[in-house]
């Protein structure tokens, strides 16, 4: 059970081009936890063709937000595979909406810190159109209307989201080059791993 499994569990929040994926990465690199994003796990299933993948293709072309049952489903079925094996779970870009974070609570397992990287829209939409601009393969999700839509979603729930988790809250400025958040989000985990009486 990975609630009795005393695994770290992050969440990781930040407006679409905040530059979670990098801090993800680098979390990763250094301490070997298993990184779970909601999106990826959603596209997987996209791409795997089958009749509930090509349903949420539609729902994320429109900006819409995908059920939360279908995404705690998904989630506890990779963090399950990934018991055992892991030093902690990282999940990115969840939750999205007030009542999933109780839900996940219910469901999964207790959070221990939220990672919420702060950046203002003005950044969020030059990022993500610069990444598209770069990028070979377009995602469905990436032009500038549906961005707004994205974003302005983002802002409404996140506030919301993070006033049910002060103890938890790790509020991180990513205005700044990623090595500087990169500092800061070590001292977050180093202390968290610290608790649990595990080392980094």
């Amino acid at each position: 059970m990975i609630r009795d499994s005393n695994v770290p569990i992050i969440w990781v929040l930040g407006g679409p081009g905040c530059g979670k994926g990098t801090q993800c990465e680098k979390i990763v690199a250094k301490y070997n936890f298993s990184h779970f994003s909601t999106g990826d796990l959603l596209r997987d299933e996209v791409a795997s063709g089958s009749d509930q993948g090509k349903e949420l293709q539609e729902m994320m072309k429109k900006g819409l937000l995908v059920s939360n049952e279908t995404v705690l489903k998904l989630l506890e079925a990779a963090m399950t595979k990934a018991l055992g094996g892991t030093v902690g779970y990282l999940i990115d870009g969840y939750p999205r909406e007030p009542a999933q974070g109780p839900e996940f609570e219910k469901f999964i397992a207790p959070v221990d810190i939220v990672l919420y990287f702060e950046c203002s829209n003005e950044t969020l939409v030059a990022r993500i159109m610069k990444r598209a601009s770069e990028s070979a393969t377009v995602r469905a999700d990436d032009n500038e209307e549906t961005l707004k839509t994205r974003i302005a979603t983002f802002r409404e729930n996140t506030e919301k989201i993070l006033v049910q988790y002060p103890t938890q809250l790790r509020r991180i400025n990513a205005e700044r080059a990623p090595e500087e958040i990169f500092a800061e989000v070590e001292k977050s985990i180093d202390e968290l791993l610290a608790k649990k009486g595990k080392k980094a």
